[in-house]
């Protein structure tokens, strides 16, 4: 398997991704958004989830498309990120028409980065900004690390940040993931190695192989103060996927959580998944194919998370060190 020519979600064509970060209250906000309404389903597995809009990705409902999704920080507060993502959708003419009225749909997802050394003393929400920001962001071509919704995000022994990765299929489809990595536990074995070491490309995130000891008992941890977390994802495919098969992508993307974040879907983790298809590309063995979209969903986001702690950056009053 090979990578796009990115490697990032945006190598699958139409998607495009934008940041905003505030580097003072160290915390941001991340947009996917596609040249036309996509499908999109999610699957939760931590056990302190936030989102918005998350209802309605279920297959059984009426709405079977989405205009963007937002990943943010700020816990609750985050949430109004995607409120700023809606409001500049509208004004574009995007969304679901009733009557005379367009509604964009705009789900989203937050993770807890109050407690990181930034100053969260504002007067009011700065979320709907940054969600406004990152919208008007928004290019096939972006940043990883200490930017977007990962700004903020810390694990158990160094900073976390935002992280993609992609592959091309045998088929010709092309996966991609995007995520927010902000673990209870942490995605290296040791100081020296990641869990996802086993999956990288192209020396991804430093080429420095596989750890030769995997420590017994539990990893390191954020016990202390274990609400500050959760870890938020989206996986991406041109194939042709109705709103119940992105729901079995996003939840064979789980296996690449697991395997790149130790421990993962923790009762104090959030980690949920959307899975996105943009329908460009039908499938010629939906059976076949579906399974190999699922594992190259599960390898892109154990990729994903380990390029975010890679290009993590350091910034005063930091509570944790970064990696590198």
């Amino acid at each position: 398997m090979k990578t796009g020519p990115k490697n990032l979600i945006t190598d699958v064509q139409g998607l495009r991704v934008g940041n905003a970060s505030d580097t003072q209250i160290k915390t941001g906000a991340t947009v996917l958004l596609a040249d036309a309404p996509f499908t999109a389903g999610l699957h939760v597995m931590g056990g302190a989830p936030g989102t918005r809009e998350s209802d309605l990705l279920a297959p059984d409902k009426t709405v079977q498309q989405v205009d963007a999704l937002v990943l943010s920080g700020g816990s609750a507060f985050g949430l109004d990120a995607a409120s700023g993502v809606a409001d500049g959708l509208r004004v574009r003419g995007r969304g679901f028409a009733v009557g005379d009225q367009t509604v964009p749909i705009v789900p989203g997802a937050i993770l807890f980065d109050l407690l990181n050394g930034g100053d969260k003393a504002w007067a009011s929400n700065p979320y709907k900004e940054l969600g406004q920001a990152a919208l008007d962001a928004a290019s096939d071509t972006f940043e990883l690390g200490t930017v977007g919704a990962g700004a903020g995000a810390t694990l158990a022994s160094f900073k976390g940040g935002l992280g993609s990765a992609s592959a091309v299929l045998p088929s010709g489809h092309v996966v991609g993931a995007l995520v927010a990595v902000n673990a209870l536990g942490d995605a290296t074995v040791d100081d020296g190695h990641f869990w996802a070491a086993p999956f990288e490309i192209d020396d991804e995130f430093g080429g420095l192989g596989i750890a030769g000891q995997v420590p017994p008992g539990l990893p390191p941890t954020k016990l202390a103060s274990h609400n500050t977390n959760t870890t938020i994802a989206i996986v991406a495919t041109d194939a042709t996927l109705d709103q119940s098969q992105c729901t079995r992508f996003a939840t064979a993307a789980h296996d690449g959580m697991a395997r790149a974040l130790v421990p993962s879907h923790t009762p104090m983790d959030g980690d949920l998944i959307y899975g996105v298809s943009t329908g460009a590309k039908p499938m010629a063995n939906p059976v076949e194919e579906t399974l190999w979209l699922g594992h190259a969903a599960a390898t892109c986001l154990a990729r994903a998370i380990a390029r975010a702690v890679w290009h993590a950056t350091p910034a005063p009053t930091d509570t944790v060190p970064t990696f590198r």
